[in-house]
């Protein structure tokens, strides 16, 4: 009895470690996503980037993160999830400490770029793991506590952001992941056993190569736009290939057997809806994430751990509105007017805040940030479910792929396309205080603004009245793309609304509400 109990409590032990060796890399993966926000404005001030160069900080990670999470998942299910896993650790823990060492932005950009790709291969892999070691109540349990992981990073990601750059340098954001990432290294060889899909077929290359290079050139030609111009033949031939690329991805999924991506399912009008509702989460709201910081340190004047602190009433929304959406509404409410009620408080939120900003007034953004945060934590939860609603069983592995894979594509697009919006903005405020300012000299002048640099003309007379102009141009940027982000969610809200079928998301019932919001990430 007492060798069958010890046996027991041993089984108990290592099913905790292989929970905190799939759980503790997506927080990482979480964590670094929002840490590096806060860091922003230190990071270009200390390698002398400009705007251009800092979006390509938080795009390199989001857009291989992006590309590669839905081949990630098949390379996992063909190749063992363990070995995917340990190759992920591996290559995102070097990548990390190449982060830190990086001496000019080119370095850093590719890094995080290589930091994207260990990133997916973890996620994948983790989820795939996750699923196949817990099964029934076990698995409700264990997805219970890897979503409260993640929405725990989410919420913590500013704060600790901003006391790590500012108590020990932008580096140490990086480097944390360091030491984090050999001990699960070791504790993953030790603990999780491997496991593969005995009918995974071939990877989808060709798929996989299409959409990768679709998000890329995107991605390349909007943030590269603001500085070269939109009317640049490279820029319009990357806008050209992106859409040759999208049309050849779309060609190539219909004819595969067994695709990455199944496009008979966007024959649902709900599985359309809750996939616009994703995308534009995640283009609108975490995109602020990275935003918010960077306008509360450059506009407001707050360091990184003050910066870091004043984001929590709209991080910390997305770690409890889920539990009380869980808890009170879900068996009340169809999972179509939580979608559009979401995405309403997002557009009602960001229009607070848009309306609010050239006050230049931290109090007068908070109620904004909370009403945001909380169509955030209501849109966290319920996106994935009712996208499940018409998607069989078998296929519930693909359409999760599917949506991470739409969180952080909007992610990805939208910072690029709301970065656009804020540059074009603070270009036409510059323009027109400045029109007799040499283009050279005005140029880099809306680059710096842009990027949160607002000490004004380097040797201009009239310092004040240039920093001012900078300080007024830096808010009209910001107003410009809050509105904008504002206009994208109410447009959402309204498809979201037209499209996702009261029948297919009625509310739940007392007993299955807490099993059926945790069906997403499974095999």
């Amino acid at each position: 009895m007492t060798r069958q109990h010890d046996l027991a409590a041993q089984d108990r032990t290592r099913t905790f470690l292989v929970l905190l060796c799939v759980s503790v890399p997506s927080f990482m993966i979480n964590l670094d996503s929002n840490i590096v926000a806060v860091s922003l404005p230190s990071i270009a001030h200390s390698l002398h980037a400009d705007f251009s160069g800092i979006e390509w900080v938080v795009s390199a990670y989001t857009l291989t993160f992006a590309s590669l999470v839905m081949p990630s998942g098949a390379l996992a299910d063909r190749y063992g999830r363990k070995r995917l896993l340990l190759i992920g650790l591996v290559v995102f823990t070097l990548a990390s400490l190449v982060c830190g060492a990086a001496q000019n932005v080119a370095v850093l950009n590719g890094a995080r770029a290589v930091q994207g790709i260990g990133a997916a291969m973890q996620l994948s892999a983790a989820l795939a793991t996750l699923s196949h070691t817990f099964r029934g109540p076990e698995r409700a349990r264990a997805f219970a506590f890897w979503g409260s992981v993640i929405g725990i990073a989410v919420s913590l990601g500013p704060v600790a952001g901003g006391f790590i750059t500012q108590a020990f340098g932008w580096q140490w954001a990086f480097y944390v992941n360091v030491p984090v990432g050999a001990i699960m290294i070791a504790l993953t060889v030790y603990a999780v056993d491997e496991s593969r899909d005995p009918h995974a077929t071939r990877v989808d290359i060709l798929g996989f190569l299409s959409f990768s290079a679709f998000l890329s050139f995107t991605t390349m030609a909007l943030i590269s736009g603001n500085r070269d111009g939109w009317r640049n033949p490279v820029i319009l031939g990357e806008f050209a290939a992106a859409v040759a690329l999208f049309v050849t991805f779309v060609i190539v999924e219909k004819r595969q057997v067994r695709p990455m991506l199944d496009l008979r399912f966007f024959r649902e009008p709900t599985y359309i809806g809750a996939n616009i509702a994703g995308v534009t989460y995640a283009a609108a709201l975490l995109t602020m994430l990275t935003f918010l910081p960077e306008f509360l340190q450059g506009g407001l004047g707050h360091g990184p751990r003050e910066a870091g602190l004043l984001m929590l009433p709209m991080a910390i929304p997305l770690f409890i509105v889920p539990r009380v959406v869980a808890s009170y509404l879900t068996h009340r409410v169809s999972g179509r007017v939580l979608l559009t009620t979401g995405l309403l408080l997002i557009a009602v939120g960001l229009a607070w805040m848009a309306l609010r900003i050239p006050r230049l007034d931290y109090l007068s953004l908070l109620g904004g940030m909370l009403v945001a945060g909380c169509g955030a934590g209501i849109l966290n939860g319920e996106i994935a479910k009712v996208s499940m609603t018409v998607i069989p069983s078998e296929r519930a592995g693909m359409a999760s792929g599917v949506s991470g894979t739409a969180r952080f594509s909007g992610i990805v697009v939208g910072f690029a396309a709301l970065g656009a919006v804020l540059y074009a903005r603070v270009a036409a405020s510059v323009s027109d205080a400045l029109p007799a300012m040499p283009p050279g000299d005005r140029a880099h002048l809306i680059r710096s603004v842009a990027a949160g640099d607002l000490t004004g003309s380097p040797g201009a007379d009239g310092g004040t009245s240039f920093h001012l102009l900078a300080v007024q141009s830096f808010a009209d940027g910001y107003q410009a793309l809050m509105f904008s982000a504002a206009a994208l969610a109410c447009a959402a809200a309204i498809l979201t609304w037209l499209l996702v079928r009261a029948a297919d998301t009625q509310p739940l019932s007392r007993f299955n509400r807490d099993a059926v919001s945790l069906v997403a990430p499974v095999e």
